[in-house]
């Protein structure tokens, strides 16, 4: 848990105010209280993280329950709006995310896994039982609700996927066919 943690504090600018890094130190803190071997000592580790969650994570409005699995180099770009993620959803590896993006749904059972190397920008949004390949980006106020596929980049609402780079993509092409 303090490795995971201070590679947090790395990466949200040393700073021990930042929300971003806080919320994740709350996160971090959750994931370890979870694993308690003694029934007693995980009743106590949950009830300081509730406490937490309502003195800090109100203020912050990060909301990232601690059955969330989250890859290495999670980085929460501008913690200035709200962030709200589904407890059952699986995040890889270099995910980047920015401000007021929402992260699955309560409306229905299941959540989205997302790949590796993944960015989503502001104001969007993740839904339903899905699928986000790896290398995906997603623009600012998009609303994806079907599977993406590797590569891609993905924008709007509703979401329209289109495959990176696509000026290399014809090329390599026309130089193949």
């Amino acid at each position: 848990m303090w490795g995971e943690i201070r590679k947090d504090y790395e990466r949200h600018g040393r700073r021990i105010s930042d929300p971003a890094f806080v919320s994740l130190a709350i996160y971090r803190y959750g994931r370890w209280a979870l694993q308690r071997e003694t029934r007693v000592g995980r009743w106590f580790a949950n009830k300081l993280y509730g406490l937490l969650c309502i003195l800090i994570l109100n203020i912050t409005k990060v909301w990232i329950p601690p059955t969330v699995r989250i890859g290495d180099e999670f980085h929460i770009i501008h913690a200035e709006g709200s962030l709200s993620i589904h407890p059952d959803v699986v995040i890889g590896d270099r995910f980047g995310v920015m401000h007021n993006v929402t992260i699955g749904t309560n409306m229905r059972g299941g959540a989205p896994v997302i790949g590796d190397d993944v960015f989503i920008g502001v104001n969007s949004t993740v839904l339903g039982r899905i699928k986000i390949g790896n290398r995906v980006n997603i623009g600012a106020n998009t609303a994806v609700s079907t599977n993406v596929p590797d590569d891609s980049i993905v924008i709007g609402s509703p979401a329209r996927i289109f495959p990176k780079l696509p000026i290399f993509a014809a090329k390599k092409k026309e130089g193949g066919a």
